[in-house]
């Protein structure tokens, strides 16, 4: 039925939203930092203050 085909398009669309924000969460979520914060501090004052212009 033609009637019909509007609420098709609308259910694929959230079902294939829902499916993508869930699939971005677990790919942003599941990476964890590796370095501590102390190496970071000392990374950020020494090489990235010292600029070659």
């Amino acid at each position: 039925m033609p009637q019909m085909a509007p609420m098709g398009w609308l259910s694929l669309f959230i079902i294939f939203s829902i499916i993508f924000i869930l699939f971005s969460m677990m790919n942003y979520y599941s990476v964890l930092p590796q370095t501590p914060k102390s190496q970071i501090s000392k990374k950020f004052s020494s090489s990235s203050l010292n600029w070659k212009w």
